[in-house]
């Protein structure tokens, strides 16, 4: 199943399958932190070969902090596979991440706890530094706006991804804080994803779907309506699947 030309897809919330994706076959592999969230699927996309796996697991119950990130990124390299494209839907905090928005972006800042954030954690592996100014790679972040322009979906170039704890979502006063800190977008899952993948050396990037404006932002002042999320994410994610069978097309 190595496939050093197949692209990982890791997908969120709202891409826990792929429909476009040609299955030519799945895998279940072990890792020595234990399963992925489920077995990896190989298949085609457009021209591209891809893995796909879906982060909250098959059926999407796995929650953001009980998520194997470790587990994930080991499997996805085990099979070959040397670049990452993370799918995540998102919150908007900065105005012009509106709702419906595809965002492509460049920084992150951690406000998650407790999880398996490290592979270099002096027991299973000796202890290293890595360098994160830069927690995207530039190459893959490349490929992906050439793919977005050649699909003809409008891509936000840059941001500030916020990676909260979870489940529940934030309270207007943490999205306040957030904002004042910088943050662009919220989410659950871009760390310790992130910065794993880079301890794995592999290229890393997040195609960011935002859903709703966060808490206390836009229209969202009093509550955050789940039913815009579903409706919103279902929508936004046919542009994702065209930037993703872009990334074969010359992308």
């Amino acid at each position: 199943m190595k496939d050093q030309n197949a692209i990982g897809i890791i997908g969120g919330s709202g891409l826990d399958r792929v429909e476009a994706l040609t299955i030519e076959g799945s895998k279940t592999l072990d890792t020595p932190y234990g399963a992925p969230s489920a077995p990896l699927i190989r298949g085609r996309l457009g021209n591209s070969s891809v893995l796909f796996l879906p982060r909250h697991g098959s059926d999407h119950s796995i929650a953001p902090h009980r998520i194997n990130y470790r587990a994930n990124l080991w499997a996805l390299q085990a099979a070959g596979v040397r670049e990452v494209v993370a799918v995540a839907t998102v919150g908007g905090i900065h105005p012009r991440m509106a709702a419906g928005s595809l965002v492509l972006p460049d920084q992150i800042i951690d406000y998650t706890w407790g999880r398996e954030s490290t592979y270099f954690d002096g027991l299973a592996q000796p202890l290293q530094h890595i360098d994160f100014t830069r927690p995207f790679s530039a190459v893959l972040r490349e490929r992906l706006r050439r793919a977005a322009e050649l699909a003809g979906v409008l891509l936000v170039e840059g941001g500030v991804y916020g990676a909260t704890q979870g489940p529940r979502l934030e309270t207007a006063a943490e999205i306040g804080r957030m904002a004042r800190d910088g943050a662009d977008l919220v989410g659950m899952t871009g760390m310790p994803e992130a910065a794993l993948a880079r301890e794995l050396g592999l290229e890393y990037a997040m195609l960011a779907v935002v859903v709703n404006a966060a808490a206390g932002c836009g229209d969202n002042l009093e509550a955050i309506s789940l039913q815009q999320i579903h409706e919103t994410s279902a929508r936004v994610m046919k542009d994702v699947l065209r930037v993703l069978m872009a990334l074969g097309e010359g992308g």
